[in-house]
């Protein structure tokens, strides 16, 4: 379905980014992974698409809240594969507290990473989209965003811009059959969401039990193959957020 796109996908060395990184490989697309510090991760995510998949993959080191390095990564994944079709903006990163005793860096770097980054992504990947004239953006945001989360401001605030972003870049960019969609699990077992046995969030969740980082991938494989969707937050959290 997907032979002969290339697939840009952030934060895709663990978690959710590696099980859409299988996923969009597994429907045929080529896969660029760009991770920000585990390069073995990152290096051994490209392997395995490569081996079992039989798609092209290479991975690449960049800060995305940077505006200069990710233009450099596009720059160079365009070098390495010749274009982007689907970019998933995955990268994220938490850094909890009340808002009342949150440092002012960690609300800016939660802020920089999840929203600057997908826009600094968006922004360099943009002109590759409008000469092809088709594109799909996938954001990962969060029912954090959709619900607020106590503890969370920063990241919540960060998953809501998502959504905004999401959908303006839909309406700007839909008139040249680019799509901008987003996915937003809610209680997900990945590294980052640790050990949440005891977290009493889990009694809300209508289908009972925490979702799978294979559950995203699902909702982004739909995505990155319907033609008439756009603008969308697709939930993927049990229930939780209706």
């Amino acid at each position: 379905m997907l032979k002969g796109k290339t697939a840009v996908i952030t934060g895709g060395s663990r978690g959710l980014g590696e099980a859409i990184a299988y996923k969009l490989a597994s429907m045929g697309a080529d896969i660029a992974i760009i991770y920000a510090g585990n390069e073995q991760a990152a290096g051994a995510v490209c392997e395995k698409c490569a081996q079992e998949y039989g798609v092209k993959a290479k991975y690449y080191c960049c800060d995305v809240s940077d505006f200069e390095a990710a233009k450099e990564t596009v720059a160079q994944i365009k070098a390495d594969f010749g274009t982007v079709h689907i970019l998933v903006n995955n990268a994220g990163i938490t850094r909890d507290g009340l808002a009342a005793m949150m440092k002012e860096e960690d609300f800016d770097r939660v802020i920089a990473v999840n929203l600057k980054g997908a826009f600094n992504m968006i922004r360099h990947t943009a002109g590759l989209f409008l000469r092809n004239r088709e594109g799909c953006i996938i954001n990962i945001t969060s029912v954090a965003g959709i619900m607020g989360n106590a503890g969370q401001c920063n990241y919540a605030a960060s998953k809501a811009g998502l959504i905004g972003l999401t959908k303006t870049i839909a309406k700007e960019l839909a008139p040249r059959g680019i799509r901008c969609n987003a996915i937003a699990p809610g209680f997900i077992a990945t590294d980052m969401t640790g050990d949440q046995t005891d977290n009493p969030l889990l009694k809300m969740i209508p289908l009972g039990k925490m979702g799978e980082a294979e559950d995203v991938a699902e909702a982004a494989g739909y995505l990155a193959t319907a033609k008439y969707v756009t603008g969308e937050v697709l939930r993927v959290d049990g229930g939780i957020a209706m």
